[in-house]
């Protein structure tokens, strides 16, 4: 059972680790150091400007702290913050000492706020960087237990999780059915078994290794050894057993094929239907070709449009553009999505049929994770490859630089219609750039208008090349 853990306990070992920190050249220890120096200056703060403590304060503060109980130490929202920031940084390291600090601030923020989503996330990844999956699946559901929302992709690792648990029962059940005798060793250390399976395997004979190599993995698994751990054995086990042989048994075979789902399933989780109901897949040059000599319009999330009365003019064009969490009024919005752009990051809309959807998104990695946990199979006829992932800052190159800040959807768009220039009407609808607030859906309104973006230069670009300009609309064809 977890011991809970105090606020002050973790501030101290925060601070002492700071320490540590001083003269490293890691980028990711210096930027863990910053945000530990964020956290401590908050605190430190914090408790110059508190009340003076009175005798019965602290009486009650150290039965408190010698109970372990959640109050010893205020978790106000600031601090809070600060300590989820400390922790990410502190998984993003990787190191054991970092994967420590992070589960210790990760148990310290489930002890003061059970219910904390960003606390019960973290807490799930972090169990996963310390190699128990079980653990952070469990850290997971109860993480989705508090949210109707799943933008992180969350229950896509769930299942991955629990698919590569169950292709790892199965290799190494087929393991211990193909080394005859393994049985024998999977009571003994696992270290002194498998390093005598490899001094076998080395002096030739392989089905005494194999039956020391197969009975250490049964060993490390029932022992609950880190899933890295187990998963590097594995690995070089099918590496020898591969060496041996100029072809592949039929049983070894199959044992690579359980381990590829293994890594696979924790890779990026399960796939229902790997070609997303036959969705074709468009370039640059086709989605050119998809939209040439089509009307388009654009419109925006913002308050400006709910009171539109525009709904009949939106659906006469050729195309309806719309964005991320858009929020459909038929009298003021229109009926109509012939495409939708969304963030990678974003879980609004993906299910509404509409024929193209474009993802966006910066990041390689995350933008291809999150087409393939993200998109609903037969909600759309197109998507974007790889080509069209991020227009302003991959096709426009050294020519967008004086453009500043992370571009958003809607420039995203914008500039890439703009730069194909095939559209004979180009509209923008509600484009204020949010000065009349956001229109969303009701999960989305929450979401804060980001300072991340350069709504200024966004908004200097599109007038720049405005031919007019109404009350609600720009047109710049």
């Amino acid at each position: 059972m977890t011991r809970v853990r105090t606020l002050d306990e973790a501030l101290r070992a925060c601070s002492v680790h700071s320490g540590k920190l001083v003269g490293s050249l890691d980028p990711r220890r210096l930027a863990l150091a910053e945000a530990l120096r964020r956290l401590l200056a908050l605190w430190a703060a914090q408790e110059r400007t508190a009340p003076p403590v009175t005798a019965t304060g602290i009486l009650r503060r150290t039965k408190a702290a010698a109970s372990g109980a959640s109050g010893a130490g205020a978790l106000g929202n600031d601090v809070l913050d600060a300590l989820l920031a400390v922790g990410d940084k502190a998984l993003a390291c990787g190191y054991d000492d970092e994967l420590r600090l992070a589960e210790l601030i990760t148990e310290t923020i489930l002890a003061q706020r059970r219910n904390s989503r960003a606390g019960r996330r973290l807490h799930g990844r972090v169990l996963e960087a310390l190699g128990r999956p079980e653990d952070a699946a469990d850290a997971y559901e109860r993480y989705l237990g508090l949210t109707e929302e799943d933008g992180f992709g969350v229950r896509a690792r769930v299942d991955g999780i629990h698919a590569a648990t169950r292709a790892r029962a199965e290799l190494l059940t087929l393991l211990e059915a193909t080394a005859l005798g393994s049985d024998r060793f999977s009571d003994g250390p696992a270290t002194d078994v498998w390093a005598d399976g490899l001094a076998a395997h080395t002096a030739g004979d392989h089905d005494g290794a194999r039956a020391r190599l197969v009975g250490a993995l049964r060993a490390m698994d029932r022992q609950g050894a880190p899933e890295g751990e187990v998963l590097e054995a594995l690995a070089q086990y099918l590496d020898l057993a591969t060496a041996e042989r100029p072809r592949p048994t039929a049983d070894l075979t199959q044992a690579l094929a359980r381990y590829a789902d293994i890594r696979r399933n924790r890779m990026r989780g399960p796939v229902p239907d790997p070609l997303f109901g036959g969705v074709k897949w468009l370039s640059l040059g086709e989605f050119r070709n998809r939209i040439a000599g089509k009307s388009v319009c654009l419109i925006a999330n913002s308050g400006s449009i709910a009171e539109s009365s525009l709904g009949s003019e939106i659906d006469a064009y050729d195309l309806v553009v719309r964005f991320n969490s858009y929020c459909i009024d038929p009298v003021h919005t229109g009926r109509r999505t012939d495409i939708h752009v969304t963030i990678h990051k974003h879980a609004y809309n993906w299910e509404q049929p509409v024929d193209t959807r474009l993802v966006f998104g910066g990041n390689s990695p995350d933008w291809k994770y999150s087409v393939r946990n993200k998109l609903v199979p037969g909600a759309q006829s197109c998507v974007n490859d790889e080509s069209l992932r991020w227009p302003v800052r991959a096709l426009g190159g050294t020519s967008t630089d004086h453009l500043t800040g992370i571009p958003t959807s809607g420039f995203n768009m914008l500039w890439l219609l703009d730069f194909l220039d095939v559209s004979p009407t180009l509209d923008l609808i509600g484009f204020d750039f949010y000065e009349s607030g956001a229109y969303r859906l009701p999960e989305a309104m929450k979401l804060a208008i980001t300072n991340v973006h350069a709504y200024g230069s966004e908004k200097a670009w599109v007038m720049e090349r405005a031919q007019s300009v109404s009350d609600l609309r720009i047109s710049l064809r």
